[in-house]
């Protein structure tokens, strides 16, 4: 037998069993934990996560730690995911098991959105004494909207999503949208805050950003915004997200010029305390975009901290230029 079709019968044999069936029905609505997995097939986590490593062996279901927990998701493109497609187009509207798996989900995302409510209300407070030392959101807004340049903007991709601002703010403009973060605590305000927005075909993922799994030149619009002072190496988040860059399309970094605020690493986590118009640009250039420094917006005191918006776009592939002339 060739490896093609030995690969077919694995991933048939990782299907064709009633629980595996069922987690690739709930996945293929959206990515959960073990424990969300088990309380809604009503199973324990060894019996769940043998079935998970057997779906993860075939190539149908991705793994991705966060902390103590782990996640999964319907792997995203290739044979494998059109077998499940197919799995799932057969079986899903006429299994009474599945409708009722379907059931318990719903009231596992109600559950979850309830939760990241009040998660976002807790910590508002940590982020308002952060906001109030720079320049009005509305200002950073309309930089960041000018920046992202006029007219509809293809793919969007968000790296680092947060609570979905960027989504929000130019999700509209986009044919497709695609949020990743590592925090599900972050990516469920996000998923609410979509949703309330209107952005059905809005995605989001759990996702590294230094990993993103994407492929290069996936996306017209790569934004970065608040990321990068995390990190402890942002040069390789910044080359990562500009590997995502279609020819022609554009990488934005919104984040903080260099200050002395040191209550943000201490309090904040925050990792670097800012970053210079040449590191921001080197790491552009390096990347192969062309970079410039598209906003300098001063806290409003003139003591708090200065957002800058720097852009990056790859040049138009000149190869495929030439061959439509």
């Amino acid at each position: 037998m060739e490896q093609g079709s030995a690969q077919t019968v694995d991933m048939l044999r990782a299907a064709g069993e009633p629980t595996r069936l069922r987690i690739l029905a709930l996945l293929a609505a959206e990515e959960l934990s073990v424990l969300e997995l088990c309380r809604i097939l009503d199973q324990s986590q060894p019996r769940v996560s043998r079935h998970l490593k057997l779906l993860a062996e075939a190539g149908l279901v991705q793994r991705f730690p966060d902390g103590a927990w782990v996640f999964y998701r319907l792997t995203t493109a290739g044979p494998a995911r059109l077998l499940v497609e197919v799995a799932l187009d057969i079986t899903i509207d006429s299994d009474p098991v599945l409708r009722r798996d379907g059931d318990r989900l719903a009231a596992v995302v109600t559950e979850r959105s309830a939760e990241a409510a009040a998660y976002f209300a807790r910590n508002a407070a940590r982020w308002d004494e952060i906001r109030n030392l720079y320049a009005a959101e509305t200002q950073v807004e309309a930089a960041i909207i000018k920046a992202a340049g006029e007219g509809a903007l293809g793919r969007l991709v968000d790296l680092g999503a947060g609570t979905g601002r960027m989504l929000t703010l130019l999700g509209q403009r986009a044919d497709r949208a695609l949020g990743l973060d590592l925090s599900q605590q972050m990516l469920n305000i996000a998923r609410v805050n979509v949703t309330e927005a209107g952005l059905a075909g809005c995605e989001l993922r759990h996702g590294d950003i230094f990993a993103t799994g994407l492929p290069a030149g996936c996306a017209d619009l790569v934004t970065v915004h608040q990321v990068l002072h995390y990190l402890g190496d942002p040069a390789a988040a910044v080359s990562e997200a500009a590997r995502l860059v279609a020819p022609s399309g554009r990488l934005l970094i919104i984040d903080f010029a260099p200050h002395g605020l040191e209550f943000l690493r201490s309090q904040h986590q925050h990792r670097r305390l800012g970053f210079s118009d040449e590191e921001i640009l080197g790491w552009l250039s390096a990347a192969g975009l062309q970079g410039a420094v598209a906003e300098t917006l001063p806290s409003a005191s003139g003591d708090g901290l200065t957002i800058k918006v720097w852009t990056g776009t790859r040049p138009a592939d000149t190869a495929k230029t030439r061959s439509a002339a």
